[in-house]
């Protein structure tokens, strides 16, 4: 498997030139028998393979060309985040007070505030673990209940949650929840749809409190054994979710994630609610600290709590192997912090096309709005990408980190079902993108000879089914995987 530096490889076959030259022209025939199929013709490809242990390009198909990446994009994100924040790098939360305890009592404000973590969520259960060591930090400080708000500071950040370029119908959708510097399980509330008591009777829906939206339910409870038909969509002109559809009559409750409105006021509820869980009453609202930072008392700030992130290493690990947007997009802004102190997409660009630029890459290939790909308006060139992975492979600061992160064919992640019972199963590592009418794949591969390749798979503009080109690409991992220069 390429993931590790440290596993078992051969070096590649010595070969006389023409040896070479001629195994070489037969992997070019078969990748462009595949890319130049008359299947493709509406559509356009860009790749681009060189093998990382000689330098030799091995293969090219518009390396050259601007493409928008999708998820791909991920891989400079992360690439010039690590570089100039490092592996161990680490967000910090922190539960602060102003107010003074007396006989169990906080009289005064809860301030919860962070510089971007995006791992206090329900993921191997670090949301209950936080909120519960957050609540013995109170009781340890001699606090039982809290007569005060919670209030979310989220001044690390901009609050421009939403990317350039976002499309406005899948606001609502979990994969297009908003940045904040505050987040809690990923920012996503839960929208559940359960039966009525008889069919024709309306739906019941509920959604997570501090989600910011309002419900306009217009879901029906179907015959038993009806087709499940709910959806829902967001309003564009105001915070509304509109949840439409039938469920089956006796059918389990539906439930699904929903982007939230406000990601503090999401937090500061989440925060209130969970403490209340734990035992720690709250008699005030959870509340933005933007909304009410004229009538903040003064006054000397005490900590009551510090909670470090996971390092980079770790949340790269979910960044990369699930496609997290997220994830993304709160690393551009950490970028754009580390810069000028304000955690901004545009700082976050700034730095990451000055990162690509120190490694020679240049500024003209690439395109870069958002982290996470899934704006529109990035572009990249297939060369630009096989040139930040090769970078990344051959830093020993990174290299190890960065290829662990990426999924495995056949095992894991985004390509855990893919390639299977090829020779890139459990040996080609490589990013995913999937927005409408692209789809892109990149990553490191070992040939038989156990020679390391570096290829980015760009596909745009087509009208074929979006698994065939999936196919395609994979096909394409696969004959690189079975590349022999003997």
């Amino acid at each position: 498997m390429v993931a590790a530096s440290g596993c078992a490889s051969h070096p590649p076959a010595r070969t006389t030139p023409s040896q070479s030259s001629a195994a070489v022209r037969e992997l070019r025939s078969d990748l462009a028998r595949v890319f130049g199929a008359p299947i493709n013709d509406r559509g356009v490809w860009a790749v681009d393979i060189r093998s990382i242990d000689t330098g030799e390009h091995l293969y090219e198909l518009n390396a050259g060309k601007l493409m928008m990446p999708a998820s791909n994009m991920k891989i400079l994100t992360l690439a010039a985040t690590a570089d100039a924040l490092g592996w161990e790098y680490r967000f910090t939360t922190m539960l602060e007070t102003r107010g003074a305890v007396a006989d169990g009592v906080l009289h005064g404000d809860l301030i919860v505030r962070s510089n971007g973590d995006p791992s206090i969520n329900s993921r191997d259960g670090r949301a209950d673990a936080v909120l519960s060591e957050w609540t013995r930090a109170l009781q340890a400080a001699g606090i039982v209940s809290i007569e005060g708000r919670v209030v979310g500071d989220d001044q690390a950040f901009d609050d421009e949650g939403i990317g350039a370029g976002w499309a406005w119908d899948y606001l609502q959708y979990g994969y297009a929840a908003p940045v904040g510097a505050l987040e809690f399980n990923e920012n996503l509330a839960a929208l559940t749809v359960s039966p009525g008591s008889s069919a024709s009777g309306t739906a019941i829906v509920t959604i997570s409190a501090g989600s910011g939206l309002e419900l306009l339910n217009r879901a029906t409870t179907g015959a038993a054994g009806s087709e499940n038909t709910i959806d829902y969509r967001r309003h564009i002109d105001r915070a509304v979710l509109e949840v439409t559809g039938s469920i089956p009559l006796g059918a389990q409750s539906d439930t699904r994630t929903v982007a939230v409105v406000n990601p503090t006021v999401f937090f500061a509820q989440s925060l209130k609610d969970g403490l209340a869980a734990r035992g720690i009453a709250v008699t005030g609202q959870a509340v933005d600290f933007d909304d009410i930072a004229a009538e903040m008392p003064s006054g000397d700030v005490r900590v009551l709590a510090t909670t470090p992130s996971p390092p980079l290493r770790e949340i790269a690990t979910v960044l990369m192997k699930v496609s997290q947007n997220l994830y993304a997009e709160t690393l551009l802004k950490a970028l754009g912090a580390a810069r000028n102190g304000l955690g901004t997409a545009e700082g976050g660009r700034v730095a990451v096309r000055n990162t690509l630029a120190a490694w020679g890459i240049p500024r003209d290939a690439h395109v870069v709005y958002d982290g996470s790909g899934l704006s529109r308006y990035n572009y990249v060139t297939a060369s630009t990408l096989t040139a930040v992975l090769e970078h990344m492979y051959k830093d020993p600061r990174h290299r190890d980190a960065f290829v662990a992160a990426l999924p495995i064919a056949g095992k894991d992640g985004t390509i855990g079902s893919r390639m299977r019972r090829t020779r890139a199963e459990g040996n080609a590592v490589a990013k995913t993108g999937s927005i409408a009418n692209v789809r892109s794949l990149s990553g490191f591969v070992r040939t038989r000879d156990g020679e390391m390749l570096v290829f980015s798979i760009l596909a745009n503009d087509f009208v074929i089914p979006a698994a065939t080109i999936n196919w395609i690409a994979d096909l394409g991992v696969e004959i690189l995987s079975n590349f022999t220069r003997r």
